[in-house]
């Protein structure tokens, strides 16, 4: 942080440690990454970072919440007043466009593999994972099955995007031949 002339809110600062959060347990994960090194993106020292969160588990849940919100948002923000098989594919685009940002591909991921060994990431990610699959539902009107197909298509985007393949399906193909880098 700056020593500018107006002085940072502590929502302003939880904010900033929410986002080196993502960057630093993205990379890291959660086992891997030392509230120091946050607390150092930030410019603020590790007791402060503990006043804003009580512990390094409470900002990695609150990271992963985040994360959510920022996807229920981005959602909703696609879909606008679209509804239908027009609301999925707006929610889709505006997904796809965010699998090459890295800091959130890396920290979805790392979400994933915690929440395999951590109850309580796991019981978050279980939650909020539910309420995106309601928001998909409410607002696009579809059923089960397209509901299925659209989360788990996100799923395959992720994996792809994380190893490196292409998402359009004719380069998808090539790229699992052998065809392309």
């Amino acid at each position: 942080m700056s020593s500018g002339s107006t002085r940072m809110s502590a929502a302003e600062r939880r904010e900033l440690v929410l986002r080196a959060a993502q960057i630093e347990f993205g990379s890291g994960g959660y086992a891997g990454t030392s509230t120091e090194a946050i607390a150092r993106r930030v410019g603020v020292s590790q007791p402060y970072l503990f006043r804003l969160f009580p512990s390094k588990k409470a900002l990695f849940l609150a990271t992963v919440d985040r994360c959510f919100d920022d996807m229920r948002d981005l959602f909703d923000r696609a879909a606008g007043d679209r509804t239908g098989d027009e609301a999925l594919e707006a929610m889709g685009h505006a997904y796809n466009s965010l699998l090459d940002n890295r800091e959130i591909l890396q920290m979805q991921l790392q979400t994933w593999a915690t929440a395999c060994e951590d109850s309580d990431v796991r019981a978050l990610a279980r939650r909020r994972l539910s309420e995106l699959w309601q928001q998909v539902e409410r607002i696009s009107g579809a059923g089960s099955e397209q509901v299925i197909e659209f989360m788990g298509r996100g799923m395959l985007l992720n994996v792809l995007a994380a190893v490196g393949l292409p998402r359009m399906e004719e380069q998808l193909g090539e790229a699992l031949n052998g065809g392309s880098d």
